[in-house]
């Protein structure tokens, strides 16, 4: 049965990477239908109950200040806040937010229900129609026809999904959930290949069984913080989570199994996580190492389930159960679910442009683990971008394109396009060459203005913006022109264990010492408290800022110029009709990797593995630079 109604883009999947694309999509304008297999399960936690954490919280943050919903949602939702890497430099710092399962889901239908140009589906789609080399619509499991001009895939771990619990397989997308199994075939037929990976996730316990008192509580950070820039609600109570630690008892229980291992025995063909591996790997790869440390999560505020985190396994239950009751705290603990693994299609992301369209079928773009990616944060990135990038693309205007200097977004899907994965990608902050310019901070600062440009984010992101920007300037040319007497900081030099001073100086030139903060300045100096004062209230923010800037100018002016000369070979195009196989010139490595990943220009081709600087100085001379 045809459907009369014609949209402009249809999203398929409803987790994080579709959520996020159909609601960016249908907020710029277009007519947007999200078809799911299940309603209720909207942007799903599959797997541990947070959002965040290091360089993921700084994708949330820059999702959050492009106008997505992620970081919003999150904050409506959370139930324990926590900034990582505070003892490290602030381009480390990466926040991180325990969430309640199912108040995370349902905040995210609310959201989207309340888009008036975003309708739903439930149902499995089947197949993707496509006509002369563009795609045209798609057709379900329950015989329908929906017609569009861009399709937008999400399908997360459900295309060709089986799970493994020991020597048991079934297929599904989710534990209790069927997978997908004819979108693979049907992009085969339209000219993408596919391969497989496996991620994996860990038992869920009963918290009523739990002996906590034999664990190390984690409480959350008294101070608490948000994802989104905006006034979401602050969070005034906290969930607790603990930490505990495995034994070469344990290990020798989940020895125990090995021969009744999926992951051992060959029956996994996919490549799993190698930054999130499952106990079973962690022990056999370190077999030096006596115990792993366990984190034990709560799943929501009014939930007794807690999640495992680190014990990820898909060995037997009955192996797993008895390995975790010989952890401390477990003895006793009854199992709500085993843990197991899954293994799913993926399509290599070489094949898609950097607004993540793919290169053989127009109008039809990739989300999300279907690229190879791992995490709710990299999924909900490439989600926001692709719904960007298909509006925007029907509307004939320019493609919305972030660099590796402007957003952790523009490293993810330029190491995906580029470099390829042949395993589920996860974003660290090592990726990041300029990761002191793409801190979690001034996120707002680097892509609102950008967003607001093309119609995402809103005025009132940007009136925020501007307060904010003009607050910091305030107090940073009054530290700039402010100067104190020795005997006006003699207390405060003295309490924080700094050589006191000689002469006057400017309040700029102390700050740059690092026991030194405008936190202490304000305690301690009364003109810097009755200026603070004068700004007004609810400053906190931007106070940090200023003394951020202040202290660290030197190394971001310093990574800016090296950014600026970089970004003129991204300035440089290549046409992507090049048939690099005539130059002759180039090595016979970077001839084969240029004409597989066709890059867009000097500067991605040059990130290519395999093309070398000799092979790069070819292309320029090629193109009579």
């Amino acid at each position: 049965m045809e459907n009369k109604e014609k949209y402009d883009i249809i999203v398929v999947g409803a987790g994080h990477a579709g959520c996020e694309a159909a609601a960016a999509a249908a907020r710029l304008g277009s007519r947007v239908l999200l078809i799911t297999m299940n309603m209720n399960n909207m942007a799903q936690m599959s797997c541990n109950p947070s959002i965040g954490g290091i360089a993921k919280g700084q994708i949330v943050r820059e999702i959050d200040a492009m106008g997505g919903l992620t970081g919003i949602i999150s904050d409506r939702t959370m139930i324990q806040f926590r900034m990582l890497n505070l003892s490290k430099g602030p381009a480390m710092w990466s926040p991180r937010a325990q969430n309640d399962r199912m108040l995370f889901s349902n905040e995210w239908r609310e959201h989207l229900e309340g888009i008036p140009t975003l309708d739903f589906w439930q149902d499995s789609v089947d197949e993707i129609i496509a006509s002369k080399g563009k795609v045209t619509g798609v057709n379900t499991a329950l015989g329908m026809s929906f017609q569009a001009k861009a399709v937008i895939l999400a399908n997360g771990t459900f295309l060709n999904g089986i799970i493994h619990i020991g020597e048991k397989q079934f297929q599904g997308g989710r534990i209790g959930e069927r997978s997908s199994k004819s979108i693979t075939e049907s992009l085969h037929v339209l000219g993408l290949e596919s391969k497989r990976m496996k991620t994996g996730t860990p038992a869920r316990v009963d918290g009523r069984t739990l002996n906590f008192d034999e664990m190390t509580e984690q409480k959350g950070e008294d101070n608490s913080q948000r994802f989104s820039f905006t006034e979401t609600p602050k969070l005034t109570r906290q969930r607790s989570c603990y930490l505990t630690f495995t034994s070469q008892k344990v290990h020798d229980i989940l020895r125990g199994g090995f021969e009744r291992s999926p992951l051992f025995k060959g029956r996994i063909k996919g490549v799993g996580p190698r930054y999130c591996p499952s106990i079973e790997d962690k022990i056999e790869r370190f077999a030096d190492k006596e115990k792993h440390q366990l984190f034990i999560e709560p799943e929501g505020w009014n939930t007794v389930e807690y999640y495992v985190n680190g014990f990820s396994s898909s060995l037997p239950e009955e192996v797993q159960f008895a390995a975790l009751r010989k952890v401390p705290g477990f003895r006793d603990a009854k199992f709500f679910r085993p843990g197991y693994a899954i293994e799913y299609d993926y399509f290599p992301p070489h094949q898609l442009t950097f607004t993540l369209e793919t290169k053989v079928i127009e109008n039809l773009f990739l989300a999300g683990q279907i690229n190879g990616t791992t995490g709710y944060e990299e999924a909900a990135a490439q989600g926001i971008i692709a719904g960007i990038n298909a509006h925007l693309k029907l509307n004939r205007k320019p493609p919305f394109i972030l660099r590796r200097s402007d957003a952790y977004i523009g490293v993810l899907i330029d190491d995906l396009i580029t470099k390829g994965t042949d395993e589920p990608y996860r974003m660290f902050t090592s990726r990041a060459e300029y990761r002191i310019l793409l801190r979690q901070d001034n996120a707002d600062f680097r892509l609102t203005r950008k967003s607001n440009e093309m119609g995402l984010a809103s005025e009132e992101r940007m009136r925020r913006l501007e307060k904010k920007y003009q607050a910091i300037e305030k107090i940073m040319k009054f530290l700039n022109k402010t100067s104190v007497t020795p005997g006006e900081v003699e207390s405060m030099m003295n309490r924080r264990g700094t050589p006191g001073l000689t002469q006057k100086m400017k309040l700029d030139s102390i700050l740059l010492r690092p026991q030194i903060s405008v936190e202490d300045m304000v305690e301690f100096i009364p003109r810097v408290a009755d200026f603070m004062r004068k700004l007004g209230k609810n400053i906190n923010e931007e106070i940090k800022e200023a003394e951020l800037l202040v202290k660290y100018n030197g190394y971001i002016q310093k990574e800016q110029e090296i950014a600026d000369k970089m970004s003129r070979l991204e300035d440089i195009p290549l046409k992507n009709d090049i048939d690099y196989h005539k130059l002759k010139s180039l090595s016979s490595e970077a001839r084969e990797k240029l004409s597989k990943v066709k890059p867009a220009t000097i500067g991605q081709a040059g990130r290519i593995s395999g093309v070398s600087p000799a092979d790069i100085s070819v292309l320029i001379v090629y193109l009579g630079r």
